[in-house]
């Protein structure tokens, strides 16, 4: 079993999580169900993923969850982009959890890249 808790990876997408929750309370309540709902369980997703696979045995097993994790960063991407076109977000306002996004994007591939993948 690896020590998930000392990946940059995971730490990262600890740091994103609280972002985009501290992004999502401004949303206005009727948003409770549609997109804070998603954004919060895809962004949560990414650092969840990483802890789960860090538990599997095999190589192959770890990479897909880490696989998991990159298709929820790029889910989450999306998501904040389409709170912005939809004006429950400004841009500066979603910039934060933007950044930290696509450095986990990146962060990601590079692991999956050390991986074998």
């Amino acid at each position: 079993m690896r020590n998930y808790q000392q990946l940059l990876i995971w730490q990262k997408g600890m740091d994103l999580v609280e972002q985009v929750y501290l992004l999502v309370a401004s949303f206005p309540a009727e948003e409770r169900f549609g997109l804070r709902s998603q954004l919060t369980r895809a962004a949560t997703s990414i650092p969840s993923n990483i802890a789960e696979g860090s538990s599997r045995g095999s190589e192959k097993d770890y990479k897909r969850f880490i696989e998991i994790a990159l298709g929820s960063a790029f889910e989450v991407e999306t998501q904040l982009l389409i709170t912005v076109r939809v004006g429950l977000s400004s841009p500066p306002a979603a910039e934060p959890a933007l950044g930290l996004v696509r450095e986990e994007q990146m962060m990601l591939q590079s692991f999956l890249r050390r991986l074998g993948g």
